[in-house]
């Protein structure tokens, strides 16, 4: 299934894309998109509906992030070889975490605000992963059954604050409006294999990153359990695995991103994503 939320920030709706890609409302099923609805007996009974039998959202709405009161936004870094020799760092040999703010996501297709004082603004797309379940020392192995679906998450980065402020990444990591989630959350039965997608992203239409899932260094089942050894997931927790080589940073000169600039990405099966940037004022 590909699941979505649908209208004015703060107001979204449920929603299910068709076979036919139609928009139908999934409000009279669901309260919303998150939380216990997104459990697998929730899931498995909003799979079962016949589609049409649902009424169609009028117009062309706005989406909204896939995933409503997302309560732990966790982030992987350096989890791609190729992101990491291009930053000059070493591999890892665990996975590095960080948080990125629950406040910092929006819709996929909102504009991103560059931060006051911001310099160094950067992109990138990254695979998401979407809790459905309690999650506390899970095995590896059953570490997908803890799963509700994936989504692309541009984890939009401000690389001064990031490295250059003392060194705590989530400084640069959850400023307003960078979390980009969607346009969809897809449910896991139409992905065949997570490790095997191709992603990519243009800035005001250059091809910037062109990659694959397939060139993470720690899976998305070794990281689901791991995590779960550090803290408790909770169903509509969102985990983001990192991105492939191609931000601004590795550029040499580095290129970082302007008010006015246009980013789109997207991820094989899970949809794209595409952001005005635009600068800082009091009323943002």
């Amino acid at each position: 299934m590909k699941l979505v939320r649908y209208g004015d920030p703060g107001k979204e709706r449920p929603g299910l894309i068709d076979g036919a890609g139609k928009l139908r409302d999934l409000s009279g099923v669901i309260g919303d998109l998150s939380g216990d609805a997104l459990s697998p007996a929730s899931l498995a009974k909003i799979a079962k509906l016949n589609p049409s039998d649902l009424p169609a959202a009028p117009g062309q709405p706005r989406l909204g992030p896939c995933v409503g009161r997302v309560g732990n936004f966790i982030a992987v870094g350096l989890n791609y070889a190729d992101h990491a020799a291009e930053t000059g760092a070493a591999i890892p040999k665990e996975p590095i975490l960080f948080n990125k703010a629950p406040s910092c996501i929006v819709g996929p297709n909102d504009d991103v605000i560059i931060p006051k004082s911001s310099v160094k603004t950067d992109w990138e797309v990254e695979l998401a992963v979407v809790i459905g379940s309690k999650a506390s020392y899970v095995a590896e192995n059953e570490a997908m059954n803890y799963v509700a679906g994936f989504c692309v998450c541009n984890d939009v980065s401000e690389r001064e604050f990031q490295v250059e402020r003392g060194g705590q990444w989530m400084k640069g990591k959850g400023c307003p409006t960078f979390g980009p989630l969607g346009p969809w959350l897809v449910t896991p039965d139409e992905i065949p294999d997570v490790q095997k997608l191709s992603m990519w992203l243009d800035v005001n239409g250059e091809r910037m990153q062109n990659g694959s899932t397939s060139t993470m260094i720690f899976d998305v089942k070794m990281l689901v359990s791991y995590i779960s050894h550090f803290m408790m997931l909770l169903p509509g927790d969102v985990i983001t695995t990192g991105t492939p080589p191609g931000v601004g940073l590795g550029m040499k000169p580095p290129r970082f991103l302007k008010a006015g600039d246009t980013v789109s990405l997207g991820i094989e099966g899970l949809g794209q994503q595409t952001q005005r940037f635009v600068a800082w004022t009091k009323e943002a």
